[in-house]
Parts: structure tokens; C-alpha cells; sequence
């Protein structure tokens, strides 16, 4: 499975932005599909995450109600809707992706810079 992440920019506080997340190759066995991020001079953390086949969410606390994950299986897509952006929210994204019977996110993305001005 590879993947692309797209979508990340510089944006003002309280803006908004959408980062995309395309899958390509074997992509018939996806179990879930994530986000992360990492700041600088930080560990990465887990940001939301959306089970591909029933579109089950979940969240990081901190941005609970302000980002939002969302799929496209047509397009092997996912897609993370960012609102209401804080300056603490300023990482570089990346995507990832678990098989079933992977016990973890075996494939990752590029990673995408989001910076949030205050």
C-alpha cells in the first residue's frame, strides 16, 4: 500500500484546513486508516483515526469537535477536515494505514506540513 498526503499549508488561527490521503496498490485488506502528527521537538502522536469498512471514528481528545475524518472508498481516499485551528495544532500530518491481521499501521505517508499562525 502506498500513500499520498496532500493538503497541508500556513493558515491563520481559527481557520481551516483539509488534508487528503490517497491509497494505491493492495488496498482490498484496509482495516483502518489514520492520522498522526509530530511538532517539532515533540514524539508523534495520534490525532483520529476511521475503520474503513463502517466508518467507525475516533479522536485525540484536543481536537475532538474540531477535526474531522472522513473516507472515500470509491476513491481509497481519506480525508481529515481541520477547523477552528489552534497554533498548538502546527505539526507535520502523516496518514497511515493497518491491514487486517496487522497489529499495527505497517504503511505510512510522506507527511504533510500544517502551520498554524497566531
Amino acid at each position: 500500500v502506498q500513500l499520498q498526503a496532500s493538503g497541508g499549508g500556513l493558515v491563520q488561527a481559527g481557520g481551516s484546513l483539509r488534508l487528503s490521503c490517497a491509497a494505491s496498490g493492495r488496498t482490498l485488506n484496509l482495516y483502518r486508516m489514520g492520522w498522526f502528527r509530530q511538532a517539532p521537538g515533540k514524539e508523534r502522536e495520534f490525532v483520529a483515526v476511521i475503520r474503513w469498512n463502517d466508518a467507525i471514528t475516533d479522536y485525540r481528545e484536543s481536537v475532538r469537535g474540531r477535526f474531522t475524518i472522513s473516507r472515500d472508498n470509491a476513491k481509497n481516499t481519506v480525508y481529515l477536515q481541520m477547523s477552528s485551528l489552534l497554533p498548538e495544532d502546527t505539526a507535520v500530518y502523516y496518514c497511515a494505514a493497518q491491514n487486517y491481521g496487522d497489529s499495527y499501521y505497517a504503511y505510512w505517508g510522506q507527511g504533510t506540513q500544517v502551520t498554524v499562525s497566531s
